[in-house]
Parts: C-alpha cells; sequence; structure tokens
C-alpha cells in the first residue's frame, strides 16, 4: 500500500507559492511523453488522447465557470532521467502548469516524481508507468497511474502462456526499472504456473548488435522468448537478431512491445507472436474510438486511452473543488474515478461537469474503465492480442 505522507510545511508553503494564480486565466495541462526514443512511435497517440479530453473540457464551456484548458506538450525521452526532469520543472516554472499528465516509462516517471513533482506540490497521473515499485513509492500522496502495476501483467501474461500450451519460455529485458520489474513479474508468475524459466537476461537498449545476447538466450532454449523490453528500441534488435539466426521464431510481446511499429520494422515472421497490454472492452473505448477516429488519431493505440483518462480525471478533479491548485484539487482524484455516481464516458465530459458543478457525483468510467485501487492506481484490465497477417489483433480481455 502507498504511503500517504503529509506534506511538508516547506512544500506546502512552496506550492501554495508556485499556484497562487491557479485560480485566474487559463488552466495548463503538462502532457510529459516520450516523443523521442524507445516508445516514440505510441507518443503521439498518447498525446492525442490527453489532448482530446482536454479539448473536450475546453469547449464545453462548463469548466470552471468557463475557464479554457490547453495542453502544454514536453518530451520525457522515455529514459533519461535527467532530461525529463528537465522537461518537468520548464512545464512547472516556464509555463506554469497546474496538473501533469505523465510521465511515461516508470524510471523517468519516478525520477519526475521525487526531484520534481513532490518538492513542488504538483499532482501527476501517469498513462503509461507500470512498475511495481510506484505502488510503494513515498509520493505525499501526489502521484497516480491510470494503468495497472506489471506485478498484474506479469500474472496476465503467466496465464495467457498456460492457456497457450507454452510449458517453457527464455526471458529477457531492458536494463531498467520497469525491464527489471515486468521481468521479475513474469518470472514469479509463470514458475508459480507451474511452468519453466530457462534464463533470465538483461539487455542494454541503443546497441547495433544483439548477437551476443540472442546466443547466451539460444543456449539456454524454451518454447518461446519473452521480450520485456521496448518496440522501438532493444527489444526490436532482440527480436531481430532472433529471428535472423533462427534462435527463436515466436515471441511473447509484454506492453512495452505492443504497437504498430513492430510489426513493420519486422515483418511477417512476426505473425503468430502474442502478448498483452492494458485495456477493456465495451461502451468506453468504443465511444472514445468514435471521437478519436474523427480527431485524426488510433484511440486503440497502447496508452492512448489511458491518456485521455488521465487528463479527464484531472480537470474532473478540478471541477469537484472548484480550484486548479493541486493541494486542493488533489483529493478529489479517488472521489471523481470510483463509484457512487453517474457514470461517464468519452464524450460525456461536459455531462460530468455539469453534474459536479451541481453538487452531485460522478463515477468516470473512461476508454479504459478506470476504477483506482488503494495505491492510486488502475486494478486493471488487457487486451490479450495476437500477431496475426500483419495486424495486431485483439482475441480476448482479460
Amino acid at each position: 500500500m502507498k504511503k500517504l505522507l503529509l506534506a511538508t510545511a516547506a512544500t506546502a508553503l512552496m506550492a501554495g507559492s508556485a499556484f497562487a494564480g491557479s485560480h485566474g486565466g487559463d488552466v495548463k495541462i503538462g502532457i510529459l511523453i516520450g516523443f523521442t526514443g524507445p516508445i516514440e512511435s505510441l507518443a503521439p497517440a498518447m498525446a492525442a488522447g490527453a489532448e482530446l479530453a482536454i479539448s473536450e473540457v475546453s469547449d464545453s464551456g462548463a469548466f470552471m465557470g468557463g475557464k479554457k484548458v490547453m495542453a502544454v506538450r514536453a518530451d520525457s525521452t522515455c529514459i533519461d532521467s535527467a532530461a525529463a526532469q528537465a522537461a518537468a520543472e520548464r512545464l512547472l516554472t516556464s509555463d506554469g502548469i497546474n496538473a501533469l499528465v505523465g510521465a511515461d516509462c516508470s524510471g523517468v516517471t519516478g525520477s519526475v516524481l521525487t526531484n520534481v513533482a513532490i518538492p513542488n506540490g504538483m499532482v501527476m497521473i501517469s498513462p503509461s508507468a507500470t512498475s511495481p515499485a510506484l505502488s510503494t513509492v513515498e509520493d505525499n500522496g501526489l502521484f497516480y497511474r491510470t494503468a495497472p502495476s506489471d506485478a498484474r501483467e506479469g500474472q496476465i501474461m503467466a496465464d495467457i502462456l498456460v492457456d497457450r500450451g507454452i510449458k517453457s519460455i527464455a526471458l529477457t529485458y531492458t536494463n531498467n526499472d520497469y525491464g527489471k520489474g515486468l521481468a521479475d513479474a513474469i518470472e514469479t508468475s509463470f514458475k508459480a504456473a507451474g511452468g519453466e524459466v530457462t534464463i533470465v537476461a538483461a539487455h542494454e537498449d541503443g546497441k547495433a548488435d544483439y548477437s551476443a545476447e540472442v546466443g547466451a538466450l539460444a543456449s539456454a532454449g524454451g518454447d518461446l522468448l519473452v521480450v520485456a523490453g521496448y518496440l522501438d528500441q532493444g527489444g526490436l534488435g532482440i527480436i531481430k537478431a532472433s529471428l535472423d539466426s533462427g534462435a527463436f521464431d515466436t515471441f511473447g510481446l509484454p506492453g512495452g512491445m505492443i504497437g504498430d511499429s513492430l510489426i513493420e520494422n519486422v515483418g511477417p515472421d512476426l505473425n503468430g507472436s502474442f502478448g498483452q497490454v492494458a485495456g477493456s472492452g465495451g461502451d468506453g473505448i468504443e465511444k472514445l474510438t468514435a471521437l478519436a477516429t474523427a480527431a485524426g488519431f488510433d484511440a486503440t493505440s497502447p496508452y492512448s486511452p489511458e491518456s485521455y483518462d488521465a487528463a479527464a480525471l484531472l480537470m474532473l478533479a478540478m471541477q469537484a473543488a472548484n480550484s486548479t491548485a493541486p493541494a486542493d484539487y488533489n483529493g478529489k482524484i479517488l472521489d471523481v474515478a470510483n463509484a457512487p455516481g453517474v457514470e461517464i464516458y468519452p464524450g460525456e465530459l461536459a455531462k460530468a461537469l455539469k453534474i459536479l458543478a451541481d453538487g452531485g457525483e460522478i463515477d468516470y468510467v473512461g476508454g479504459s474503465a478506470v476504477e483506482l485501487i488503494g495505491p492510486g492506481e488502475s486494478g486493471g484490465s488487457y487486451r490479450e492480442i495476437e500477431v496475426q497477417d500483419g495486424k495486431n489483433v485483439t482475441v480476448k480481455y482479460r
């Protein structure tokens, strides 16, 4: 359980000074995502998801007595903590944001939280940082995420492997907080289900040649290779080297490996590989998909629904608190995210704003079936994906 600590007097004073003007002028929401780096192919749809919610609220005329909301983008790079911190600091100081959607990857998210958000009393909701370590970070109650923890993804992946008759796996992971946490969860869950893990080996991103890593994985053997990496970086390199050498021809693909760019870069040899990514079926994603299509982007792209939901929750919490100051609206996030109240779906944010303005209650469902549990994170549902005829096809929801 996350330790919800009281903010220190110094933090409270700093936050009060930083956001003293939060009742006047336009409201600004920062979007801190890796527009460059190992998941850059996912970033456009993620940002577009958050910005769709922001536009919906801003255009409604029902937010905070008619206030406008604008998005301010910044690049987390996904992997460079110093760059992510600098970008976050610019969002707070130069841009004067009132809330933060992001960061995206777990390592930079933890760094921004510890070194920027907590000292400045800033609320942040990540749509995609999934490391289990973030569930227990001492965050002064400022951090939330609309994506589930990798502790749950490990169990989901083990279930999928067992259901598909996989008896043994080789496992490689990107050598950072995200990769290590996910690999640990997959290994533990698969072994508990009776499976064999022949090897667990880290790989570094940014290398030109992964033949040595693949050689070690191949020597250990396994029914398939699970790649807990990034689709635009080392994970891609591992798969290409495996196919080139004939070491493995089928791959288990966790969330960081799901995306159209992987299929485009690997080609038809990826057909038959499978995995999972956070996502849900039902009215929420159907409504969001229709809105996104009209806006020119794909809401089924990984973590795009979670980005829409992160931005929506921040603005709905502000409306519930009648304040854009983080210290005021932070306490309302769990209230608007969970029951009781009127269920709210994508495209219904104006309706939600009016209910809240009238003193009513809402239960925000959104595009990813949001339900925030104890640590302030999504309880989590997943799409089981299989690559079929050059496309990521959802074959089941879990």
